[in-house]
């Protein structure tokens, strides 16, 4: 990577394609979704809403931008508050890349390197990263650890494709096409190519309502979203989303601002299907079917 190299990003999922897809269409953003191995799936951003300062675009609208690393920081945190499986996000641009690993509320957790590769973040991180990832304690992590030390061969780019290669020992396989340092045009018409791929974009709150409780209602999980303890659980999501899209709005972080509206909306939902299947297993109705 050098000054003139794209700005790209790609967001992986350790979740079918079918369980991404209604959290990833309720971002808000065009993107390609794929299978990418055993468990895993991949978001390929169609649009780059990030600031390229390399970009021909308008000066005004680049200046407004958000760095990549901050939206993809924002979208991983996002998908993974409203699920239950982690989301690691790869981003790219001339001067660094890096990741950030999101699992519920807990911190996130990222490194960086910069463009000829200097490693430039905490070595606590890859540990903490391996852990959440299920990653084997001894070798995956001397594997991770060696991205954290000095190599004069080894470019940022280098050491992404040395992340994904210790994620193939947990099922991770990216399709082709998908490679680490490509500009989000070159990543979009490498994604398009395959035969399981499928446009996720947003179609407004009504449809994102509809996809959501057709997930719910199609999903093993659908019983057990019944009854006090579901209302139990929904009521809390509610509690805890509105303090959290204020906090967001007051540091100006657009990814918290959509976490905590996604978990207003995840608990109105959880309500909403209480109340239409009231008949969950422990007895308890909320509702007539």
């Amino acid at each position: 990577m050098d000054a003139t190299s794209p700005v790209g990003a790609l967001l992986l999922c350790r979740a079918e394609p079918e369980t991404v897809r209604p959290v990833a269409h309720l971002l808000r953003e065009r993107m390609l979704l794929a299978p990418a191995g055993d468990g895993w799936s991949v978001l390929v951003p169609e649009g780059a809403p990030w600031r390229d300062r390399h970009s021909p675009r308008d000066r005004k609208a680049a200046e407004a931008a958000e760095p990549v690393d901050r939206v993809l920081g924002g979208w991983a945190t996002a998908l993974a508050v409203g699920s239950t499986w982690p989301v690691l996000a790869l981003w790219w641009d001339g001067d660094r890349a890096g990741y950030t690993l999101a699992a519920g509320f807990r911190r996130p957790v990222g490194y960086v390197w910069l463009a000829d590769g200097t490693p430039a973040g905490e070595d606590e991180a890859m540990r903490t990263f391996a852990e959440r990832l299920g990653l084997d304690p001894v070798l995956d992590v001397q594997a991770l650890e060696g991205l954290t030390r000095p190599d004069p061969e080894a470019d940022a780019r280098t050491r992404l494709r040395g992340l994904l290669a210790v994620l193939t020992r947990i099922g991770l396989t990216l399709p082709a096409g998908l490679d680490p340092g490509e500009s989000s045009a070159s990543l979009t018409a490498g994604a398009g190519t395959g035969p399981t791929v499928e446009r996720v974009a947003w179609t407004g709150w009504r449809d994102a309502v509809r996809v959501e409780l057709e997930a719910v209602e199609n999903s093993r999980v659908g019983p057990w979203m019944r009854g006090p303890r579901a209302r139990a659980l929904a009521g809390a999501q509610l509690a805890a989303g509105l303090p959290l899209a204020l906090w967001g709005a007051g540091r100006h972080s657009g990814g918290w601002v959509f976490a905590g509206a996604l978990l207003m909306l995840h608990g109105a939902l959880g309500l909403a299907y209480d109340r239409m299947r009231g008949d969950g297993p422990d007895g308890a109705g909320g509702g007539t079917a």
